[in-house]
């Protein structure tokens, strides 16, 4: 076995990302960095390099373990990649979603005139002030 392998092909293999394509598109977007610097992805990883990997607005961080070429199964991940990603960014998995709904009935069909200028006006009422902004 080789003693490195391509960043993009080794988080596509621990299941990072679900298509070999969309960890390339990850490294060219710089949201994968190796030992702290941004990554193309062709760069070669070795046992010990620390992996972050930014999804959304989580920053997953791993170790590599081990070296591999082909995809695992989800039970064999751990024995390749030992997770180091902290509780803060995986808290933010569960944050809720700031957006606003408003839920009608399934079937009740497309709203009336009556019932948009209803939905427009509770809209306009809202106060967004108290959501925090995103100083990202």
């Amino acid at each position: 076995m080789a003693d490195s392998v391509r960043i993009d092909k080794f988080i596509w293999a621990i299941r990072l990302f679900k298509t070999r394509s969309e960890a390339t598109e990850a490294c060219k977007g710089n949201k994968v960095k190796v030992d702290g610097n941004v990554s193309k992805p062709s760069r070669e990883v070795k046992i010990g390099d620390t992996i972050e990997v930014r999804k959304g607005s989580v920053l997953f961080t791993y170790r590599v373990k081990a070296l591999l070429e082909n995809r695992v199964g989800a039970k064999l991940v751990p024995d390749y990649a030992e997770n180091l990603t902290p509780e803060e960014e995986l808290a933010k998995l569960h944050a809720p979603v700031e957006t606003f709904f408003v839920r009608r009935e399934r079937g009740a069909g497309r709203p009336t005139k009556k019932d948009r200028r209803d939905m427009d006006s509770l809209w306009d009422n809202l106060s967004f002030d108290s959501f925090p902004e995103d100083d990202e």
